[in-house]
């Protein structure tokens, strides 16, 4: 019987340490999240009740301000109304609180404005995440293994690098590939772009093209494999592509991702960390669009959240 070498496992760095510098701040920020008073203020009650002939009693701006809390606290649709019932005591707002339904049936038309802006050049970092609608657990698929009733949808986040807030954002069905959302999440920016970040999943002409568009620099890894020269039947080939497949040919795709600053591009995954783990990594909501208010809300929160304060690190060793 042939006697297997054992081989000294090699040496690893240490991962590398960083400080807080500014505790006092993120410490106040972070519990600052949980106060009532984020969400409900003298703007919130002032425009409470709707106005017009809709023929709504609550205005888009009450319904935001529950489905928000919902979001933040965790909270089903039915606990929703009785947490709002609460406060209203509590705090002698006199003001009536929508019923459970009414958030239902209003979300699926609720227009939901982003509160993130910039004004100077941005960089932006893309991916996506999957949030569970339903499904077994971690502990039940490791265990059993999943069955077929499991269904998912894809929330797709433009990020700024600087400050970590979500700028653009689309949530699409699972079978929904990333490349053709790049230029819709494009679309949504106001603010001038200088660089946009992204994996190979959004290598491709369209999405150059699209970058082009907006004057900004696309910092996209191609696929292994791709040609510098582009197929003739293309139309219209942006040379961008081209160009980064001709330096990674150069000086090879580890130097040029550190080069083109490639790697600033994990600060999106970072966002989907915050997003499952402040908000949740499922979706309560059975509809798609209600699923889509639902996310858009939870962006938002987020952004509240960053604006708050974020910690500033400094490695040390």
């Amino acid at each position: 019987m042939k006697q297997k070498l054992r081989t000294r496992p090699q040496s690893r760095r240490p991962n590398p340490r960083y400080r807080v510098t500014n505790w006092p701040e993120y410490n106040r920020a972070l519990v600052e999240r949980g106060s009532v008073t984020l969400w409900i203020d003298a703007e919130v009650i002032r425009g409470w009740r709707a106005r017009g002939g809709k023929g709504c009693v609550y205005s888009d701006l009450a319904i935001r301000c529950g489905l928000s809390l919902r979001a933040v606290f965790n909270l089903t649709l039915r606990q929703t109304q009785g947490f709002l019932a609460s406060l209203a005591k509590v705090l002698l707002l006199g003001q009536p609180v929508p019923h459970y339904s009414t958030l239902s049936r209003r979300a699926a038309a609720l227009d939901v404005p982003a509160c993130a802006r910039r004004s100077g050049p941005v960089h932006l970092v893309i991916d996506s995440t999957g949030l569970k609608v339903f499904g077994e657990g971690e502990w039940k698929v490791r265990q059993h293994g999943h069955s077929r009733r499991r269904v998912w949808r894809k929330l797709h986040l433009g990020v700024d690098e600087a400050t970590g807030e979500v700028l653009a954002h689309e949530l699409t069905a699972s079978n929904v590939h990333d490349g053709p959302i790049l230029p819709k999440l494009l679309e949504e920016l106001e603010a001038p772009l200088a660089q946009v970040s992204a994996d190979k999943a959004y290598d491709s002409f369209a999405c150059h093209k699209a970058i082009l568009a907006k004057d900004a620099r696309p910092v996209i890894p191609p696929r292994k494999g791709a040609a510098i020269t582009p197929p003739p039947s293309a139309k219209d080939p942006p040379p961008t592509r081209g160009a980064i497949v001709r330096r990674i040919a150069e000086i090879g795709r580890k130097a040029w991702k550190v080069e083109a600053g490639y790697h600033r591009r994990s600060l999106s995954e970072t966002a989907m960390y915050r997003y499952k783990s402040l908000i949740s990594p499922t979706l309560k909501s059975r509809s798609l669009p209600n699923q889509k208010t639902e996310a858009a809300i939870g962006v938002n929160c987020l952004n509240r959240f960053t604006a708050l304060g974020m910690p500033v690190s400094v490695k040390i060793s």
